[in-house]
């Protein structure tokens, strides 16, 4: 009886969908909701999956877990929703003050403390460097990488990211550069054995750092990168470029300000600072920060999405920076999280020898699918953006050094 209301309810919803079209599949009959593109099609495998769905995100990823539904393309399922979601946004924004107060309780109750981040940043990223290892590319570049030709493999778009970084923060062998959130290197490394630069980098992931440490050994640049395992807001010294890549999303709304007022007082009066981003749109981010969703729930536990508009105000309310170039690349994402997807995908029977079961699986090619459909329809959208001290005098784009200028830096 319920899973009926349920299907019964989700129906007379589906109806109403004005962009888009879905198939559903169910007991050897289908109907089509919706007449434009982008289409898609669900097969409901079991009634239950109807009650699931009514919960939103969460009953869609915990329903496809179970194999309560599929699909034979759930990117084209999440696109469809996305295309759909800011009328049910501003319909949710309608209640925001009426949801104040439990988001405020919600957020006292998981209050971003350094035990809690390492814990939230530990079940994501010390899941395994064999999974990253199996869907990344080699360089182990877990962000936006930056395809400039058609053709390019991601390894090369990976590089490529890498170096308009460094050239946007004009980067050099005299600089000492602070990096807040390693990945596994791949930052680190470029800027300091291409760049010449003096790197300090930081994330709070053991298996990262452990990784990180010795891929600068391997490389040969102790003596220009040290690997930190700590917290942002315990740094300590002065530098004089800082990026950070991604990583800002982890950082819980509550924070954004203090995560900037951090980044300014780490960096010189004349230093820059690049900060890439995930985003969503204000109305969204307004009705999501502190609420449970499918990524924030599953893939980033409490992770939050800022908007533009929250990191232009964070930065001019609690520091003497100033937002000195944008830069949109959410198109590259949707190409990088494809190259990623066809990878985790052929890497499926690997996975399993190594213990990821068939849910964890079914989880994370969701979670691929959604990135990529989120992007593809920008409901959410990659920035770089620099943000200059005072002090900051633009000279152009840096160039990587000559390898004999790197030999007499390496030597001293």
């Amino acid at each position: 009886m319920t899973s009926r209301l349920a299907r019964t309810f989700a129906h007379a919803l589906l109806r109403r969908i004005p962009h888009g079209n879905l198939t559903i599949a169910e007991n050897g009959q289908e109907l089509m909701f919706g007449t434009r593109a982008p289409g898609a099609r669900i097969e409901v495998l079991s009634p239950r999956a109807w009650r699931m769905l009514l919960r939103g995100s969460n009953g869609l990823a915990e329903a496809y877990a179970q194999g309560l539904w599929d699909s034979p393309d759930p990117t084209a399922v999440v696109r469809v929703a996305a295309r759909n979601a800011p009328a049910l946004d501003r319909l949710r924004a309608r209640f925001a003050l009426l949801l104040a107060p439990t988001q405020r309780a919600r957020a006292l109750m998981s209050h971003n403390t350094r035990r809690r981040s390492r814990r939230d940043i530990a079940a994501h990223y010390d899941l395994g460097n064999e999974l990253f290892e199996l869907m990344l590319d080699p360089t182990m570049s877990y962000s936006c990488a930056l395809f400039e030709h058609p053709g390019m493999s991601l390894q090369e778009a990976s590089l490529a990211k890498l170096d308009h970084v460094c050239r946007k923060l004009q980067l050099g062998p005299g600089d000492h550069l602070l990096e807040i959130g390693s990945g596994w290197g791949a930052l680190a490394l470029h800027a300091a054995g291409i760049y010449g630069a003096r790197v300090t980098t930081t994330t709070i992931s053991r298996e990262q750092h452990a990784y990180t440490s010795e891929q600068v050994r391997r490389a040969g640049l102790q003596d220009r990168v040290t690997v930190l395992c700590e917290d942002y807001r315990d740094l300590r010294g002065s530098y004089d470029k800082l990026v950070s890549i991604e990583m800002i999303e982890a950082v819980g709304w509550r924070h954004f300000g203090t995560f900037f007022a951090r980044c300014s007082e780490l960096l010189r009066p004349d230093g820059a600072m690049l900060l890439q981003a995930i985003t969503i749109d204000q109305d969204a981010y307004d009705v999501e920060k502190a609420s449970k969703s499918f990524i924030n729930t599953y893939i980033f536990p409490n992770g939050c999405l800022p908007s533009l508009p929250v990191i232009e105000q964070s930065v001019k309310r609690r520091t003497d920076m100033t937002v000195a170039h944008l830069e949109d690349i959410t198109s590259h994402y949707v190409h990088t999280l494809r190259r990623w997807r066809a990878s985790f995908e052929l890497s499926a029977q690997r996975l399993t020898a190594l213990g990821y079961d068939e849910r964890f699986q079914r989880i994370w090619r969701l979670y691929l699918a959604y990135c990529e459909a989120g992007f593809t329809e920008r409901r959410i959208r990659d920035l770089q953006l620099l943000i200059t001290k005072p002090g900051w005098v633009a000279s152009g784009s840096s160039q990587p050094i000559s390898e004999q200028l790197l030999s007499r830096v390496a030597a001293g």
